[in-house]
């Protein structure tokens, strides 16, 4: 069986968010990048456990980006990946990356193809779906357990109100979220293999891209805190009735 687990570089959760270019562009400057955590944690690592069950298995990675997102796709590789593919491309719109990542797909004929559920920093939530579309495949969205037997995938996702148990023929794709695998951190072999393993750099594919994006908008900031004394409880609840109204 192959695998083809979807990676993606976002900032790091702790990382001061701010714009340039008229409110245009991200501004990376003194930015720390990281594995986009759904991608990482669930995805990546599931794809290592069932090839922990099954020595057979082979574990693909993919990413669309520029020489700067090396660093992170090789500590995919010291996670457990087997061998990468980067895609020579700068691009923010999700159906060019689908498109990417969807002709890496055809050329491998994965049986398997793993995304988290969406990056950290837009949130989209949408590159699963489509290279399902592109690639004339099932799409399973929010899975939190993956088994797999012979011909078919054993999938549980969140609905409301409970969750859903389904029985999928490969090949399909599968986007990821918390409760299918728990984080891991590479070991130290680990990193000294992944400095030797496979790393093919592609030329990006004709595509057409369907979004642009017009602008930024920061939320507002926060106000202050009002600290009310213990002993004018009467202010408190004024201050529920009038500014928080929640009562």
């Amino acid at each position: 069986m192959k695998i083809l687990v979807c990676i993606s570089r976002t900032p790091d959760t702790t990382a001061k968010i701010a714009f340039t270019d008229n409110n245009t562009k991200f501004a990376t400057e003194g930015v720390q990048w990281i594995i986009n955590p759904y991608d990482e944690w669930y995805a990546l690592v599931r794809a290592i456990e069932l090839k922990e069950k099954d020595a057979s298995i082979g574990i693909h990675l993919v990413t669309i980006g520029g020489a700067e997102t090396e660093p992170i796709i090789r500590k995919a590789l010291a996670l457990g990946g087997d061998e990468a593919f980067r895609v020579n491309a700068i691009e923010e719109d999700p159906y060019f990356i689908a498109s990417q990542i969807a002709f890496v797909a055809k050329e491998g004929g994965y049986d398997l193809i793993l995304t988290g559920k969406e990056t950290i920093d837009h949130n989209g939530s949408s590159i699963g779906a489509m290279v399902a579309e592109l690639l004339d495949m099932p799409f399973i969205s929010l899975a939190t357990k993956l088994d797999i037997e012979p011909t078919q995938a054993l999938v549980t996702r969140e609905i409301e109100g409970g969750e859903e148990e389904a029985e999928i023929s490969f090949p399909l794709v599968i986007s990821c979220q918390k409760g299918m695998a728990e984080a891991r951190i590479p070991n130290m072999r680990g990193i000294m293999a992944a400095r030797t393993k496979p790393l093919a750099v592609k030329d990006p594919q004709s595509a057409e891209k369907l979004t642009t994006t017009k602008a930024f908008v920061l939320p507002p900031a926060k106000s202050g805190v009002k600290l009310v004394p213990a002993e004018t409880p009467e202010i408190l609840i004024q201050l529920l009735r009038e500014e928080a109204k929640v009562i």
